[in-house]
């Protein structure tokens, strides 16, 4: 059975309708994602999970044009990346889009601050200085502007690697297991400041994570099993998401 699933509080920033991703020919076609129809609000911090092999990261990568979906459409505001050409489809995803993955992608060559201004710097756009300033401070970064990646924590990494992420004021944040390389209190400090990101900024966040805890920090957790969207848990806890998690792999 498929769900569809949508958020109806907000106009909705993301927002897929009966999309499907194969691999493959003959005996080795894989079903990543079957007809899945799914919105995700503006202003609002949303988790995917699922069993492995349910099709989470291959819905985000749809959703966020780095990868081609087989059929369906998929909208990012009210632009369709589906049918985008590869120069629009790279200007929508530096304009609209924010990434935050699992292993930073600093430059390690660039200071803090130039790691969080590049992309500005790519799409020669001027910085909102006050916001800079702002997530800077938010993150705690303000004393390690001039150093290099090789010179910060992994937690500090990860905190560039959000700024960066924040300061060209993207319509939406996709976050690829952004704790999956951090110890547990460096994680919970990159997810408090995800979550006030929404609350403070009107940040849209779509996260794609394994673990109950991380995806407690969400407003809405949606599960995914053999590529469907099967259910959702709004105000999620470590414990309920636990529970839905393994019901779902029963």
């Amino acid at each position: 059975m498929n769900v569809t699933l949508t958020h109806t509080q907000a106009p909705p920033a993301v927002a897929a309708r009966a999309l499907t991703k194969v691999y493959g020919e003959g005996d080795a076609r894989v079903h990543a994602l079957r007809g899945v129809d799914v919105s995700f609000a503006t202003g609002a911090f949303t988790a995917i999970m699922g069993p492995s092999g349910s099709g989470k990261s291959t819905l985000m990568h749809c959703l966020a044009g780095l990868d081609t979906a087989t059929s369906g459409t998929v909208h990012i505001g009210d632009v369709e990346l589906t049918g985008l050409g590869d120069r629009r489809l790279t200007q929508l995803r530096r304009e609209r889009i924010g990434f935050v993955f699992q292993s930073f992608n600093l430059l390690p060559t660039l200071t803090a601050e130039q790691n969080i201004r590049l992309p500005l710097d790519i799409a020669a756009r001027q910085a909102d200085e006050a916001l800079f300033d702002r997530v800077v401070d938010t993150v705690g970064l303000r004393d390690r502007l001039r150093h290099r990646p090789s010179e910060l924590s992994g937690g500090q990494q990860q905190r560039v690697a959000v700024a960066r992420a924040l300061i060209g004021k993207p319509q939406v944040i996709f976050a690829d297991e952004p704790t999956g390389n951090l110890d547990s209190r460096s994680g919970a400090e990159i997810l408090s400041f995800l979550r006030t990101s929404v609350r403070e900024l009107g940040q849209t966040i779509v996260m794609v994570t394994h673990d109950p805890v991380a995806a407690s920090y969400a407003d809405r957790v949606v599960f995914l099993r053999d590529g469907e969207l099967v259910t959702e848990v709004a105000a999620p806890t470590p414990e309920t998401v636990l529970d839905t998690l393994v019901r779902l792999e029963a």
